[in-house]
C-alpha cells in the first residue's frame, strides 16, 4: 500500500544496527512547565526501561484504583528503549502517596508532584535523545550526512513506528473506515493518525521527487517557527525568501480532513494528486471528523553532537514534539533495528 519514501540526500551508503541493547536509545522527556506543587492531579516522573507507555498507564489505574481514562501522559514513547516520561493521574484531595510500594516491570519512579491542570496529550516541548549506533560500516559517511542534517534538516516524516509492526496500522485503518467496529477509543486513535500521517510523509516524498521541497512557489502555506501559526504565501517575495533562509517560516504540507485545503495552486493540485490515491483514507478521515490542518515538511534538530569510537557512533539531540529520531537516523544511515529482528 506505501510507496518507498524518497531520501531528501540519496540513500545512506553505512549500514549500522540501532538497539542492539535497550539502552542504546535514550529517551528524555521535556514539559514546557514544571509542576506547581498543588491541585488535583498527581504528577509522577518515570524511567521506563523496555515498558509500553499504554500498558504503564493501566498500572498505574490499577495501582491507585481509578478508571483508565483519569490516567494521562503528554506522549507515547519507544517500548524498545530507556525513557523517561511523566504521567498524571487525576486524584482530588492534598493526599501524599508512598510509591515505595510501586511495582510494574521496567519502571522506576524519579519523583512525584502535585499539579492544578490535567497532562494533556501533546503537551511537550519535545524529547532529547541519545542513540547508540553499533557495528558502522562507514563512520565517515555517517559523519559527513550529520553535518549536512545538522545544518540543514530532513524531511519530517512521521517515523515508522506510527504505523505499526510492518504497517499493520495502516491496514487497521483500512479495515475502520470499511466499517469495522473499533471501540478501543485509543486504538482507533492510532489508525486515524497513521492513515493521516501516510498521505502526509507521501506528500512531502512527492516534493522532493519533483524537486520541490526547498522551492518556494505561490500558494504554499507557512508555519511561523516556534507556533503552529501558518499563512498562505499569496507571493513569494525577497522577504519571504529571507524569512525562509533564516528559518523563521518553514513550507508546510496538509494532514488531511475534512474541509478546503489552505494552499492553492501548484501546491494544491500537488496534494490533491497525492490523496486521490488515497481515496478511501481521505474520506475515512473526514467521516471520523478530522478537520484538515497543516504540518511543516522540515525537521530540524537543536543541541545535536556526535562521537565515534571506531564502528560505534553515539548521537544526541533534541526534537519538537510530536518529530522522530528514526526521522533523522533514515538520512544517516541505513540501520537495522535489532529488536524488530527479535519480534519477527
Amino acid at each position: 500500500m506505501s510507496k518507498p519514501l524518497q531520501y531528501l540526500y540519496t540513500q545512506p551508503n553505512a549500514t549500522g544496527q540501532l538497539r542492539s541493547e535497550m539502552s542504546d536509545f535514550k529517551v528524555f522527556e521535556k514539559l514546557p512547565f514544571a509542576p506547581c506543587g498543588e491541585g488535583e492531579h498527581l504528577f509522577i516522573h518515570l524511567r521506563k526501561t523496555g515498558a509500553n507507555t499504554l500498558v504503564v498507564a493501566r498500572e498505574l489505574a490499577k495501582y491507585f484504583k481509578v478508571k483508565e481514562g483519569l490516567v494521562s501522559y503528554a506522549g507515547l514513547k519507544d517500548r524498545f528503549a530507556v525513557t523517561e516520561q511523566w504521567f498524571g493521574i487525576h486524584l482530588p484531595g492534598k493526599a501524599i502517596y508512598d510509591l515505595s510500594n510501586l511495582a510494574i516491570e521496567g519502571v522506576e519512579v524519579l519523583s512525584q508532584q502535585r499539579h492544578n491542570k490535567k497532562l494533556r496529550i501533546g503537551a511537550l516541548s519535545g524529547n532529547h535523545f541519545e542513540l547508540v549506533l553499533r557495528n558502522v560500516s562507514n563512520p565517515d559517511d555517517v559523519l559527513r550526512r550529520w553535518a549536512a542534517v545538522s545544518q540543514f534538516g530532513v524531511p519530517n516524516y512521521f517515523g515508522e513506528q506510527r504505523f505499526g509492526i510492518n504497517g499493520g496500522n495502516l491496514e487497521r485503518a483500512l479495515e475502520l473506515f470499511q466499517g469495522k467496529k473499533v471501540k478501543d477509543k485509543k486504538k482507533r486513535g492510532l489508525y486515524l493518525s497513521a492513515a493521516r500521517s501516510e498521505i502526509f510523509n507521501q506528500i512531502i516524498s512527492t516534493r522532493i521527487e519533483n524537486n520541490q521541497f526547498e522551492a518556494l512557489q505561490t500558494g504554499d502555506v507557512f508555519m511561523l517557527s516556534g507556533t503552529q501559526s501558518v499563512f498562505l504565501a499569496d507571493e513569494i517575495d525577497a522577504t519571504i525568501r529571507q524569512r525562509f533562509q533564516e528559518k523563521d517560516i518553514d513550507l508546510t504540507a496538509a494532514l488531511w480532513g475534512a474541509g478546503e485545503l489552505m494552499s492553492q495552486g501548484e501546491s494544491q493540485n500537488l496534494e490533491q494528486q497525492v490523496a486521490e490515491g488515497y481515496a478511501d483514507f481521505c474520506q475515512g478521515l473526514a467521516k471520523f471528523g478530522l478537520k484538515q490542518e497543516r504540518r511543516r515538511i522540515r525537521l530540524s534538530l537543536t543541541q545535536g553532537s556526535i562521537k565515534a569510537v571506531d564502528d560505534t557512533i553515539t548521537l544526541s539531540f533534541f526534537l519538537p514534539s510530536g518529530c522522530y529520531a528514526t526521522t533523522i537516523l533514515r538520512e544517516l544511515i541505513s540501520y537495522q533495528d535489532m529488536t524488530e529482528r527479535a519480534v519477527n
